[in-house]
């Protein structure tokens, strides 16, 4: 939270100089319009920062889960799990959802895990 904290305070400070440009700029306008202005220009650029700088990314899997489904592997019907959002993996806007019985679950969970751990390790 330290490491956002200060990430923030550094954007904050950038865009004083961008807005005090704008003003600068504006400077024959209404003051109050050109301030207005100067904050939609603000808003148009640190928006994209401040997404970066307070994006959430998921330790533990978001899941679905739904009754009367058939397994997407062993077609067994009952309680259906899957796996909606992990980290990078999204899959909020699938079109055709896996479900997955109790035990073919742990199979697939298990499987985007290592897609996860190798993709990390790769970074480094």
């Amino acid at each position: 939270m330290i490491k956002k904290y200060l990430f923030y305070l550094i954007r904050w400070q950038l865009s004083t100089p961008i807005l005090a440009v704008v003003l600068i700029l504006l400077s024959n306008m209404n003051t109050i319009l050109a301030t207005v202005i100067a904050n939609l220009i603000g808003g148009l650029i640190f928006f994209w920062v401040d997404r970066f700088i307070f994006k959430t990314i998921t330790k533990n899997p978001l899941w679905e889960i739904k009754d009367d489904v058939e397994c997407f592997n062993c077609g067994k019907v009952g309680r259906g799990y899957r796996i909606v959002e992990w980290f990078k993996y999204n899959r909020r806007q699938d079109k055709r959802p896996e479900y997955r019985c109790e035990s073919c679950k742990d199979l697939k969970q298990e499987m985007i895990e290592n897609k996860i751990n190798k993709k990390k390790s790769r970074r480094r």
